[in-house]
């Protein structure tokens, strides 16, 4: 690092209080209009950069580090997520990776509840209905969803925001099952009530709810191919806030036309910022616009995150959200 302050790149606008931290701390290169960067702009970035603080829009592949200048020695990712980054890549070069994990857990969660709620009881159906001005009154079968309470949800990936939503749906009445890669303690099993099922398969087959919370990995993509969606019951409904490449969007996509899934509640998806259109054709799903982690304090808590990551990097010493190139949540 330099002898003077560090040159740290922005690659999108972030909150005034994080920027004026950073600007105070740091010599900063702000991004004035709010749009991701170009590959050209990322790579003219790593060339200048003493550190380079991107977010889940910038892909930072091989490609782009092999552009990368003798000063960039960081890449502070403003997000929990590093899908974005070649994490071995940059090990081999000898640049430090971080994240700003935990402060998105709780508003994550907070989004997954309201899919699984917005889905089963048809609020985009009967919202949409409502501002079209074609709602003909009350009726006793009509608009009919499915109660939450007794039915059963399983949770792809129970970390930390699959643990919040399993405290969460116990709440609804929900009981709770969950596969992991590795199985949890038994002391974390009897605190949330979680029943262990070591085969996907077994599990997507008797569910009501599946939520997707896992990260996207190479091991991970398609998780949730066309023959593992099949197995599901079409009276279930498929809840995703975690990355779009876990699923099968086509194969999802046709499930719900055949009738053969109850509906889905889709906060990414596979090629954002494009939707299938077979998806905005559905009135059976609702449709998010990657908001699972969008409030204010969250993007606050991320940006004091990645000050204290830069900051303990640029004294010398390891930052506390390091990751290593073979990281999975």
């Amino acid at each position: 690092m330099p002898a003077g302050k560090p040159l740290v790149v922005l690659t999108r606008k972030l909150p005034d209080v994080v920027e004026t931290r950073m600007m105070e701390l740091f010599e900063v290169r702000f991004r004035l209009d709010d749009r991701p960067m170009t590959r050209d702009e990322l790579v003219q970035a790593v060339r200048e950069a003493d550190v380079l603080a991107p977010t889940v829009t910038d892909r930072i592949d091989a490609g782009v580090l092999a552009e990368a200048g003798g000063r960039l020695k960081l890449i502070a990712n403003y997000g929990a997520g590093v899908d974005n980054i070649d994490l071995r890549e940059a090990h081999r070069r000898g640049i430090t990776v971080t994240n700003t994990p935990d402060v998105l857990t709780e508003d994550t969660a907070d989004m997954t509840m309201a899919l699984i709620l917005g889905v089963m009881r048809r609020l985009g159906e009967g919202e949409r209905i409502v501002r079209s001005g074609k709602w003909p009154g009350w009726a006793p079968m009509w608009m009919l969803g499915s109660r939450l309470s007794g039915k059963r949800l399983g949770i792809i990936g129970l970390g930390r925001i699959g643990q919040a939503l399993a405290r969460r749906a116990h709440g609804f009445g929900l009981s709770v099952h969950y596969h992991n890669r590795t199985r949890l303690h038994s002391e974390i099993e009897a605190d949330l009530d979680a029943t262990y099922w070591d085969s996907l398969d077994q599990m997507l087959a008797r569910m009501d709810i599946i939520s997707v919370n896992c990260p996207h990995t190479p091991a991970t993509y398609h998780l949730l191919s066309a023959r593992r969606l099949a197995l599901m019951p079409p009276h279930a409904v498929l809840v995703n806030t975690a990355r779009g490449e876990i699923v099968d969007e086509a194969a999802l996509v046709r499930l719900l036309e055949d009738g053969r899934l109850a509906g889905a509640g889709l906060d990414v998806f596979e090629r954002a910022p494009l939707v299938a259109s077979g998806l905005l054709a559905l009135e059976n799903v609702v449709l998010l616009p990657h908001m699972g982690s969008a409030t204010i304090e969250a993007r606050v808590e991320m940006g004091e995150k990645l000050i204290v990551n830069i900051k303990t990097f640029v004294d010398g010493h390891r930052p506390p959200d390091r990751v290593l190139h073979d990281f999975i949540f």
